[in-house]
C-alpha cells in the first residue's frame, strides 16, 4: 500500500506585529514605518549594506514610469509589499558564502535582487523581457553589486547548479517545480513566495512530485508563507526505483 504523503510543517508563526493602517500617499510612502523593521530583522547586516535597498527603492520609482515594474497601486506600500516581503527571506536561507542563487521570473527583481544587495550570494536573475532585464542590471550596478541576468525564457536556459531557487508571483507549485529542477543541483533548496492557495498548490504537485516541505509564515501577508522545498523527485522516478 503505497505511503500517505506527509502534510505540509507549517514553521511557528512570527510575534505579532501591530496592525499598520494602509499607507496612503506617494511611492515608497511606507519608507518609515517599514525601514526600521528590516533593520531589526537584519540586526547581523552592516548599515551601508542595508542602505543599498534606499538606491534601489529610488530606481525603482524612477523607472516605474517608463516601464510597468510593479503593480502601481502597491508602490505607495512599496517597503512593505516588496523590500520586506523579500528581505525575510534572508533569515531562513541559511549561510550564502560559495553558494548560488537562481531566482526565476525575476521582473523588478524581488527577491532575487533584494537578496543580492544584502549577501554574498552568488544571484542570478532570469527576466525574459528585455526593459526589465536593463533595470536589473543598472540597478544592481547603482548599488555595486554583482549579479548575472539571463535575459531569456526559462526553459531555454542551461543547468546553472543552484544551491537555491527563487520565485515570488510567478506561477503554480506544479509548473515552478518543472522550470526550477534542471536549473538546479540534486541537494538544492527552494523557496517560492505563496499566497493563501499554497496548500492546495502543495497538494495538487504531489501528483507528480516527491519532496519535503514547509511552510513559513508570512511576515507581510496574513495568508501568505514561504514555501521551502527539498529532497525532490518525480513521483515515476521513485516508483520505478523500488
Amino acid at each position: 500500500m503505497a505511503r500517505k504523503p506527509d502534510p505540509p510543517r507549517f514553521s511557528p508563526r512570527p510575534p505579532a506585529q501591530p496592525r499598520l493602517a494602509e499607507p496612503a500617499g506617494p511611492a515608497g510612502a511606507d519608507h518609515d514605518i517599514i525601514r526600521p523593521r528590516i533593520d531589526a530583522l537584519l540586526a547581523g547586516v552592516p548599515r551601508e549594506t542595508l542602505d543599498r535597498l534606499e538606491i534601489y527603492a529610488e530606481r525603482l520609482i524612477r523607472w516605474q514610469g517608463a516601464i510597468n515594474l510593479v503593480g502601481p497601486a502597491t508602490l505607495p506600500e512599496l517597503w512593505r509589499r516588496h523590500m520586506l516581503d523579500s528581505a525575510q527571506l534572508l533569515p531562513l536561507i541559511g549561510p550564502a558564502a560559495g553558494r548560488r542563487l537562481v531566482d526565476l521570473g525575476s521582473g523588478a527583481g524581488f527577491p532575487g535582487l533584494v537578496l543580492a544587495a544584502l549577501t554574498d550570494l552568488d544571484v542570478h536573475l532570469v527576466e525574459s523581457d528585455t526593459r526589465k532585464a536593463i533595470f536589473l542590471r543598472e540597478t544592481a550596478r547603482a548599488m555595486g553589486i554583482i549579479v548575472t541576468v539571463h535575459a531569456e525564457r526559462i526553459e531555454r536556459l542551461q543547468a546553472l547548479g543552484a544551491d537555491l531557487v527563487s520565485a515570488r508571483a510567478l506561477a503554480p507549485l506544479d509548473k515552478l517545480l518543472e522550470m526550477a529542477i534542471p536549473l538546479a543541483r540534486p541537494d538544492a533548496v527552494f523557496w517560492f513566495l505563496k499566497g493563501a492557495q499554497a496548500e492546495a498548490e502543495i497538494a495538487a504537485a504531489r501528483t507528480r512530485w516527491t519532496m519535503q516541505v514547509v511552510c513559513h509564515r508570512s511576515m507581510t501577508d496574513e495568508g501568505g508563507v514561504i514555501l521551502e522545498a527539498k529532497g525532490l523527485s518525480r513521483v515515476q522516478d521513485r516508483d520505478q526505483s523500488r
